[in-house]
């Protein structure tokens, strides 16, 4: 092999892969995803050691934004934001409007969990009780 070329490895953990491209802050973040459950390789939940390919869907769902990717390069070593963007097709939903976003209910910060009652008028409003 002539020096300076290399070839692009065929599969990468899939922990690795979505640090490399940008789509966790750091690999032990993406890892913990994995863990946890948020993230999910053709449909079936991953392990962090879970190889990828080019052709697999990740879908991702962290701070409350589902991402759906497609592999288009498998790259194990974290590159930099153009050459990321060259390595997925991005298919995740539009975000909601800011309308949508203001209709929301949404708790202060701190104001610790929802009491008995809230969590009742909550049911309610959302159409969630039997009443």
């Amino acid at each position: 092999m002539p020096q300076g070329e290399r070839t692009a490895p065929s599969q990468a953990r899939v922990d690795s892969w979505t640090w490399a491209v940008r789509l966790f802050k750091t690999r032990s973040a993406a890892a913990e995803a994995c863990r946890g459950g948020h993230v999910r390789v053709n449909g079936a939940t991953a392990k962090p050691a879970q190889p990828v390919r080019p052709g697999d869907e990740i879908r991702i769902r962290a701070g409350g934004i589902e991402r759906i990717v497609i592999v288009e390069r498998v790259v194990s070593k974290r590159v930099g934001a153009p050459i990321a963007a060259q390595c997925l097709i991005d298919r995740s939903p539009p975000p909601p409007s800011r309308e949508v976003l203001a209709t929301m209910p949404r708790r202060d910060r701190g104001s610790g969990r929802p009491t008995k009652r809230e969590r009742r008028e909550t049911d309610r409003l959302l159409g969630r009780t039997e009443d």
